[in-house]
């Protein structure tokens, strides 16, 4: 579902270099009625949509379309839908065929094991259900400046694809960190900074939840 709340496209600061009507956004929903409201929060904001309700045809229509933007993609997809399995699938197909579209996932069930299994797979961001439309047109935007801008690197640098990859493999690198970091952080305050439970929440060993709190400096008391 999607929050309705009274957010609208002017809360989002960030800004491309081109046009948003030549962004393509794939959206990837097994639900009929939620695909149409998601259609209709991203039309309104000029993007171009395109539509699947499985893997099978959404890997139909990035074969067919290399100029898709992102994916805003649903983890819980048919013949598995109480899963995450065909949504993670989406994603590594994706990657295999180094699509340039950049992934947002929806997560419901299990939210922070199925986010980190998602960013770890590939995904460029995450959002809750339900998400507010601000929040979704928010993640969309940043995936398609982030997408533009390597091709901004292609046709300036004149980088091949594999080039390319690695030029911004920081980049790319900091952004899923930085949703590993909220991820990891929202955990933590959801269960009063307790390591064993954040642990089990997330599907991890409590070493790696110290490693966390190291890695990006959380503390106890952080805010």
């Amino acid at each position: 579902m999607i929050d309705e709340t009274s957010d609208n496209a002017a809360e989002i600061d960030l800004q491309s270099d081109e046009p948003q009507s030549l962004a393509k956004i794939l959206l990837v929903e097994d639900d009929p009625a939620l695909r149409l409201v998601l259609r209709n929060v991203l039309e309104m904001n000029d993007y171009a949509i395109l539509e699947a309700d499985s893997k099978a045809s959404a890997e139909i229509i990035l074969k067919d379309d290399p100029n898709i933007a992102a994916l805003v993609l649903d983890l819980g997809l048919p013949p598995s839908p109480h899963t995450t399995t065909e949504g993670l699938a989406v994603i590594k197909m994706v990657v295999a065929q180094l699509h340039r579209a950049k992934i947002v996932v929806l997560t419901g069930q299990d939210e922070e094991s199925s986010a980190l299994a998602a960013i770890k797979e590939g995904a460029f961001d995450f959002l809750s259900k339900p998400s507010r439309s601000a929040d979704i047109l928010n993640a969309v935007q940043r995936a398609v400046l982030f997408y533009r801008k390597e091709l901004t690197l292609e046709v300036e640098e004149g980088l091949t694809r594999l080039q390319i990859n690695a030029k911004v493999s920081d980049g790319l690198k900091a952004v899923r960190e930085e949703a590993e970091e909220k991820l990891v952080r929202h955990v933590l305050k959801d269960t009063q900074f307790n390591v064993y439970q954040s642990a089990a929440r997330l599907g991890l060993k409590r070493e790696s939840i110290y490693y966390f709190l190291k890695k990006f400096g959380i503390k106890r008391d952080d805010g």
